[in-house]
């Protein structure tokens, strides 16, 4: 299984991941090739050599003729859904789009058709999300991971006036992302690096277990060397079909608890990034009833989520030990049903097959807007999502 892993030390954006895709082994040529069939006129690709600081790598700045128009989100997503890009490039491509259009509508107090400004309407923008996932593609990517990613401070001019760094759009779209003080008066992580990562990785935390094959830099705008204004890509092989990520579980337990609490508790857990939150009725000394509270976390978490339990419940104290999770690959897909679009997981077994697993809380929706029964949402679902990626025939 081919994964690649991206080592964001000094932030990300769209025309970064660009450079470390050809860096790393991406045809300039063949990338011009595929983004051709978006029928967007008026750009090309300006690739080049720079250095920043002692590391080398692949600068790219898409080069437009005239002012671009100003676009909508609706017009951007007919742009991609009416090309004859593959069909995963498009839906991984109109995903990223969605989750930037929906921060974006969300800062602003907008409906998510009505986002129009020139971020996400720029050609460039449009060249650097598409450009990334094809270059995925063409690199045979398969699972893409990324570390915690460092934020910068200070302010930002935009067409929406002085912003502060991180803007409202990328701190929205890092929601549950482990994240860390960039320690540099300069944005770090731009929205469209955001949408980016957290629309195509499967984890946020340290390098996974593989056989390195290339690494890629693509270059940033800024031309800071301290640290060098680069992101490397590590693409690498893995031994088996599973991935195992080291983790951290942490543990204690509360036996004087309000258990109305226990609700908000978890909340407060999984807005903190936490992995999985597990209740566990036991019985402590003196036979007393009490609850032992699980967390699974990345390891980089371990202090920020301390502070959230301590804060969060009435334990005295925790501990904590490393465990090793081993994951099956999945990969998130959308999916047309009598009720719209809906999003399921698609889980690849170590057979070859692919088994369709909905999304509890789209369908749950569907379920609350049409009335109808949750299990009947749920199987229509799944069995639309197995039709999609079943052999043709």
């Amino acid at each position: 299984m081919r994964l690649a892993y991206v080592d964001a030390f000094s932030g990300v954006s769209g025309d970064m991941m660009l450079g470390a895709l050809i860096d790393a082994g991406v045809s300039v040529v063949t990338l011009n090739k595929a983004l051709e069939a978006l029928e967007l006129p008026g750009w090309h690709l300006d690739v080049r050599k720079e250095s920043r600081g002692a590391i080398t790598g692949t600068r790219v700045v898409v080069c437009e003729r005239g002012s671009p128009p100003l676009r909508h989100y609706r017009h951007i997503r007919h742009l991609i859904a009416a090309s004859s890009l593959t069909e995963m490039v498009k839906e991984r491509a109109l995903h990223i789009f969605e989750r930037l259009a929906r921060a974006e509508a969300r800062v602003h107090g907008m409906d998510v058709d009505d986002v129009h400004f020139h971020e996400i309407g720029a050609v460039d923008t449009v060249v650097d999300v598409v450009g990334t996932v094809v270059g995925l593609e063409l690199l045979g990517i398969q699972r893409l991971y990324a570390s915690p990613l460092p934020l910068g401070r200070g302010r930002v001019s935009s067409n929406h006036g002085v912003l502060p760094v991180p803007t409202p759009a990328t701190v929205a779209l890092l929601e549950g992302v482990p994240v860390r003080d960039g320690g540099v008066e300069r944005e770090l992580v731009t929205p469209t690096g955001a949408a980016i990562l957290t629309g195509l990785c499967e984890g946020f935390g340290p390098l996974p277990d593989m056989v390195l094959n290339t690494v890629g830099y693509g270059v940033g705008a800024h031309s800071a060397d301290n640290p060098p204004n680069v992101l490397r890509l590590m693409v690498g092989e893995s031994q088996a079909e599973c991935i195992t990520r080291r983790l951290l579980m942490m543990e204690t337990q509360i036996d004087d608890m309000n258990p109305e609490f226990y609700e908000h508790f978890m909340a407060s857990c999984f807005a903190e990034g936490a992995l999985d939150v597990v209740l566990v009725p036991v019985y402590m000394k003196k036979n007393r009833p009490a609850t032992l509270v699980r967390i699974l976390m990345d390891p980089s978490l371990k202090d920020r989520m301390a502070t959230r339990v301590f804060c969060e419940s009435t334990t005295l104290g925790v501990r904590f030990h490393e465990v090793d999770r081993m994951e099956l690959p999945r990969a998130f897909m959308d999916v047309d049903t009598p009720w719209g679009v809906v999003q399921v997981k698609m889980i690849s077994l170590p057979d070859g097959s692919v088994r369709c697993q909905p999304e509890y809380e789209a369908c749950r929706d569907v379920a609350r807007r049409t009335g109808l029964p949750l299990p009947q949402v749920y199987e229509e679902v799944r069995r639309r999502g197995q039709e999609k990626v079943a052999p043709k025939k």
